[in-house]
């Protein structure tokens, strides 16, 4: 099958919910992403277009060894939570995680409508990113993810 050279963003396949161990998955299940650079076949970053219903938030509060992270929210107000704080952000607001700086952050809408945010980030096949509020990490090696606790143990 020929990559496609444009689509419209809504019609990209989508993931919905959370990879999380439970409970941390709990307040990602009401997220669903569009994976657009899957769709042209982009190997050197991520593009989604997320959506977050009321309450969902992006991911539990992390920070990435190897990996750039940038969002940019397209509609909807978004509170950024991270180690200084949150933060509300607004349409046409943006937002850039250095890797490996331990600033561990997410996105959370706390208002009573959807709300969503093109995310952009570094694929590597090696990262592990370690969630700020709670004992879990996650390493990825050759594109497999594995969640355990800071320790090292297996969820």
């Amino acid at each position: 099958m020929k990559t496609p050279t444009a689509i419209k963003a809504i019609e990209a396949p989508k993931r919905e919910g959370s990879r999380y161990p439970s409970p941390y998955n709990e307040p990602c299940m009401n997220r669903s992403k569009a994976i657009l650079g899957d769709v042209f076949g982009l190997t050197q970053f991520g593009v989604n277009l997320v959506t977050l219903a009321p309450g969902a938030w992006s991911s539990q509060r992390h920070w990435h060894k190897n990996e750039d992270e940038f969002v940019y929210i397209v509609e909807g107000n978004i509170t950024l939570s991270d180690d200084d704080g949150d933060h509300l952000l607004a349409p046409g607001m943006c937002a850039g995680f250095k890797a490996n700086t331990g600033n561990g952050h997410c996105l959370k809408n706390l208002t009573d409508k959807p709300a969503l945010y093109l995310e952009v980030g570094t694929r590597t096949s090696n990262e592990v990113a370690t969630y700020s509020d709670i004992d879990m990490m996650v390493s990825v090696i050759n594109g497999k993810q594995t969640y355990t606790k800071k320790d090292g143990t297996p969820y």
